[in-house]
């Protein structure tokens, strides 16, 4: 490559500024004129006077004009053609013609000399280089006569020409495995490996902190950009959301004074909202500067359609555009306002939509109202034979994909694409989405449109919890029911239960009678995992979780007790509550009241009411202000049930594997008993109908005949 030749000039203003009057001149170097950006700018357009099409660059020195052009020789300033005629092109016998720049050969005319003298093609190698740009990197380029294709990704690499070829990563070698040593490596359906920090540690699966109250964030910043690498705000106290309302980086659940307005919570009627004047007007719990309903009292602020205004004092609740007056689902929206029993009630909201029930009655807390409940459930999954869309086979969930009246669990096409699931000319590769051609490019097994979105949710597979059920994809828990399990008498007052963080963290405030949160949301096989973290040293009571929620009759519980304590109620019978971890099948044949509150508090089995499945031998209670992570495993087609407890990253207690087929599936929720401040933090659910590794066998062997 060569450059342009340079030549000084004396004084570059006054060159610059002769310009205007000088049709071109020589490039230069020369003194940078400072201070002069726009004589500078003229300086480099007039002082190089490069070949047409060359470059003109600035160097140290000054402006120089870059390399000729292609098929020109010369310094950047003077270009001239070069011969490539001496080079003999052309194929022999025809003649070759110079061009400025560039050559051609002549067509070759005559039919002797076309009988005599053919064309010859040589195949281009377009995979020369590694074919560069023409397959996806890391992959093989194979080329063909006239073409090219490419094949599979290089050895240490794995994916396909759609998903690019990344290094191989395995979680069977450490040598492949990406993840930190503190995290759990998972190998995914088409061979992706996902890092994920082991409980009591946080960070991105790569790099993985500790994490003492486990929350899901680290107790000191990592140097890596998700999330979940950023310092807790709340170091000691979970907080899954890192709710921070005045902004001043200690989070609002260990800030004496979360909204800055120098009056501490515990005297603070806007715990979260600055309001120095504390002014009250409705004299509720809440000042006006964060009561939804200034001047009704309303002291569970509750909002329905999440304007802003409160149900007691907003005409529309639901806000679907129809006056409460005139709305025969006021907390529903439904504009249709189908009633199709004629009960005053919509179908929206009915739990009888067939049979006329105004009251609602539904005094086992099933969703099903008492005028159209019978209690007769052959498969014990939770719904009755009149209403379940698989009568006789397990299916909690109730998928029905395609909407046909036949639940997936018994339905041989799901998508009703035509191809069968299982059955020839099945397996369909899409069995939740129609594609009925089962177009497969890259021959995984999995058809195109659902390759990484398996049930088209629009949440990809690797981030959704159920990824084969569209109807559930993330853990949220902002829609509850609440079951109070001892309706009767004044002894304590019912829970008070504060959700957080999109509904993946729940708060319980009061010391309460024996009531639940349960989501609306009801699984198969599930896997359930949550922080549990008592935030205060005041009582010594229960605190929990519950599964295979189906009534309030019938669920399985998993409760915690602090100390040894009888029941201050000895009606109907004495009740002692050992401390430690229990799990629980409750199958009350009276229901909540006060059998079922006593039978709950008891440590043991108690005749038609509950069943002790399993018991902590350690007989170790919780302690105050330490955080617990608990994860569980149910399978409810075998009755699988498993639990284990960890305190930081110690496994603490586990239950082993208990066989029990009480209930057959059903809703996950919170339990407490007579404890306040309980945190249910960084809550986690995920849908699994798979048997954890060899536990299988032993789990089949056990399960009833």
């Amino acid at each position: 490559m060569l450059l342009g030749s340079s030549i000084s000039c004396a004084n570059a203003k006054e060159k610059v500024l002769k310009s205007f009057t000088t049709a071109r001149c020589s490039p230069c170097i020369g003194t940078r004129i400072q201070h002069q950006p726009l004589l500078e700018n003229l300086a480099l357009a007039q002082c190089c006077s490069c070949f047409r099409g060359v470059r003109c660059m600035e160097t140290a020195e000054g402006f120089q004009c870059g390399p000729c052009p292609e098929g020109l020789t010369g310094n950047g300033v003077t270009c001239s053609d070069i011969d490539e005629c001496r080079y003999s092109p052309c194929f022999p016998g025809v003649r070759c013609v110079n061009t400025v720049p560039g050559f051609r050969c002549e067509t070759c005319v005559g039919l002797s000399y076309a009988k005599s003298n053919k064309q010859i093609c040589l195949d281009i190698d377009e995979c020369q280089n590694g074919g560069h740009g023409l397959c996806v990197p890391n992959s093989h380029c194979i080329n063909t006569l006239g073409s090219y294709h490419c094949g599979q990704c290089k050895s240490g690499y794995t994916g396909d020409q759609v998903r690019g070829c990344q290094a191989e990563r395995s979680c069977r070698s450490r040598a492949l495995n990406p993840c930190s040593v503190h995290a759990r490596c998972i190998e995914e359906r088409r061979g992706e490996v996902t890092c994920i920090c082991g409980i009591g540690w946080a960070g991105d699966g790569y790099i993985c902190g500790k994490d003492v109250d486990i929350d899901g964030y680290p107790n000191e910043e990592l140097s890596c950009p998700a999330e979940s690498c950023r310092k807790d705000n709340c170091k000691f106290v979970p907080n899954s959301g890192q709710e921070d309302a005045d902004g001043d980086g200690v989070g609002d659940a260990c800030d004496e004074d979360a909204d800055g307005d120098g009056i501490p919570n515990d005297q603070d009627n806007c715990v979260l909202t600055p309001n120095v004047n504390q002014r009250n007007s409705d004299q509720d719990i809440f000042g006006d500067a964060c009561d939804n309903c200034r001047n009704v009292l309303n002291n569970d602020q509750r909002d329905t359609d999440g304007d802003g205004k409160g149900d007691a004092c907003d005409d529309d609740m639901d806000g679907d555009g129809i006056k409460n007056l005139l709305d025969n689902c006021q907390r529903i929206p439904n504009q249709d306002q189908e009633d199709k029993d004629n009960d005053g009630v919509g179908d929206a909201c009915d739990s009888c939509p067939t049979v006329s029930n105004p009251n609602q009655s539904d005094i086992d807390n099933d969703l099903v109202g008492d005028s159209c409940d019978t209690n007769q459930d052959s498969d014990g999954d939770g719904h009755q034979d009149s209403t379940d869309n698989c009568p006789t086979i397990i299916n909690s969930s109730q998928l029905d994909t395609d909407k046909d009246g036949l639940g997936d669990e018994c339905d041989e096409d799901d998508d009703n694409d035509g191809i069968p699931d299982l059955l020839p000319p099945g397996p369909d590769n899409c069995r939740l989405v129609p594609n009925p051609g089962q177009e497969d490019d890259n021959g995984d097994g999995v058809g195109d449109i659902c390759e990484s979105d398996f049930d088209q949710d629009t949440v990809i597979d690797r981030i959704d919890v159920c990824p084969e059920n569209a109807e559930i994809t993330l853990t949220d828990f902002r829609a509850y029911q609440t079951v109070v399990l001892d309706p009767e008498g004044d002894a304590q007052i019912d829970p008070n239960w504060v959700v957080l963080n999109q509904g993946m963290e729940i708060v319980q405030t009061m010391n309460s009678d024996p009531g639940l949160a349960v989501g609306y949301t009801a699984f198969n096989g599930v896997d359930f995992e949550g922080t549990f973290h008592v935030n205060t040293v005041t009582d010594d009571d229960y605190a929990g979780f519950i599964f295979g929620y189906q009534d309030s009759s019938s669920f399985y519980v998993v409760m915690w007790k602090q100390t040894e304590q009888t029941y201050w109620q000895a009606t109907p019978f004495r009740a002692v509550a050992e401390p430690g971890i229990q799990l629980k099948a409750v199958k009350s044949k009276t229901g909540p009241g006060e059998h079922l509150r006593n039978s709950l508090w008891h440590t043991g089995d108690t005749s038609d009411q509950v069943r002790l499945l399993w018991k902590d031998p350690r007989n170790v209670g919780w302690k105050d202000k330490v955080s617990y992570r608990w994860f569980l495993q149910h399978r409810p087609q075998i009755g699988y049930i498993r639990a284990r407890f960890y305190e930081g990253s110690d496994l603490v207690a586990d239950s082993g594997v208990t066989i029990d087929t009480t209930m057959r599936g059903g809703r996950l929720g919170v339990f407490c008993f007579s404890q306040e401040n309980i945190i249910w933090s960084n809550l986690k659910y995920r849908c699994n109908d798979t048997f954890p590794g060899s536990e299988q066998a032993v789990a089949l062997l056990q399960a009833p005949q």
